[in-house]
């Protein structure tokens, strides 16, 4: 039999989805699965959008253009501009979700073998598209400690070599809901003109910030208008995951010239998603703020209830709608295992994203997991509920 690639082989499986095959089993035994492992939320996507698709006049569903429809590069551009980050529609590309914007970012400006510096835990996407394209990510740590705050500038300053090329960052973050200040943010931009360094940022959370406080975009960073790169997303936004529309936003004309290449390879982005989203833009500020409300609301729940449960840590996370707990076992992803494998409370299991998934470094996260609070809270609290009981059990064994 023929050898697969190295690549392939390097490849991590999804710390989200790899307990999936469990669960599933769980769920043909008749287990109901609280699914706090991915960012799904379960809010519904806005009526808005279905009454474009409902009355699009279409008799070909045809290619979109490789960089996007202009009429939906327009909306996603004008509301830009009404939260105060002053870009035309010849600053976007549009793409396959904010996973593809993240992949043809990579691609686009690393060579194999070059470095990009991400504090960790960090998205699992951003190590995998670094294993595919040869880059060498440089984690720097973050900890639970004081909510995985940015690191000192000199933590920085240590990792960087001759081969680094770029920092990436998530902001709010996800996987620890960490929002970055606009200190932080100035921060990173020192370090980009110092060394001549992209700063990527993922800023798909954007809206969801909470407690009054402000979202700053790279974006709006002075005199480092080449090095900025802004992935987004209308997954989150509104609900639309199954949409698959991201974005690569940057003033940068000869990055997005370069991952237009990659663009034609893949044809196009979704039409559908397209035309049926760029109405989306217009909803007024009402909706964020009770869709935020919500989030808020659920946190809440969330942070007091876990940290009630015996042995467990979690920060409060200042955006997005994730948080990263610790939990008073050795192996995280085998108690996850476990939960899906041979524990139910009122006929319920919990399942959680193993957080050592989101750590470059090996040996980092092995007591941790991610959790989405992407549900309301009635089954929220019944999650949590299950799994204080599970931990009880677990312990106990």
């Amino acid at each position: 039999m023929p050898k697969l690639s190295n690549k392939g082989n390097a490849m991590p499986a999804s710390p989200i989805r790899k307990l999936a095959p469990y669960a599933e089993a769980a769920k043909k035994k008749g287990v109901n699965i609280f699914h706090l492992n991915i960012g799904q939320p379960d809010i519904e996507t806005p009526e808005k959008f279905w009454e474009e698709l409902k009355h699009m006049d279409m008799k070909v569903l045809s290619y979109a253009p490789s960089d996007g429809y202009p009429v939906y590069k327009q909306q996603f551009a004008k509301y830009y501009n009404s939260v105060g980050i002053n870009v035309s529609s010849e600053n976007f590309m549009i793409t396959n979700g904010g996973s593809e914007a993240l992949l043809f970012t990579m691609m686009s400006v690393l060579n194999e073998g070059e470095e990009i510096i991400i504090p960790e835990p960090m998205y699992a996407n951003y190590i995998g598209f670094a294993h595919a394209g040869n880059i060498r990510v440089k984690p720097i740590s973050t900890s639970i400690e004081n909510g995985f705050a940015l690191p000192e500038i000199a933590s920085f300053e240590k990792l960087i070599t001759d081969k680094t090329k770029a920092i990436l960052i998530c902001n709010p973050n996800n996987p620890t809901g960490y929002l970055y200040s606009e200190a932080e943010l100035q921060t990173l931009r020192e370090l980009c003109l110092k060394y001549d360094l992209f700063l990527i940022v993922d800023e798909v959370y954007r809206e969801f910030v909470y407690e009054g406080k402000k979202h700053f975009s790279a974006l709006n960073l002075k005199d480092v208008e080449q090095n900025v790169i802004v992935i987004d997303s209308i997954s989150k936004r509104f609900s639309a995951c199954g949409a698959r529309i991201g974005a690569i936003v940057t003033r940068n004309k000869e990055m997005l010239a370069v991952a237009l290449k990659f663009g034609q390879a893949r044809l196009s982005p979704p039409s559908l998603g397209q035309l049926a989203g760029a109405a989306l833009f217009d909803l007024p500020a009402s909706y964020y703020q009770k869709v935020v409300e919500e989030y808020a609301e659920r946190r809440n729940v969330l942070v007091e209830k876990l940290n009630a449960i015996d042995g467990v840590k979690c920060p409060n996370p200042g955006g997005a709608f994730y948080c990263v707990a610790e939990l008073p076992v050795e192996n995280a992803e085998d108690f996850c295992q476990w939960m899906l494998e041979h524990f139910s409370y009122k006929n319920s299991t919990v399942m959680m994203a193993p957080a050592s998934g989101f750590y470059s470094t090996e040996t980092s996260g092995k007591n941790q997991v991610r959790i989405a609070y992407v549900l309301n809270q009635t089954d929220l609290i019944a999650a949590l509920e299950c799994l204080a009981e599970g931990l009880k059990a677990y312990r106990k064994k």
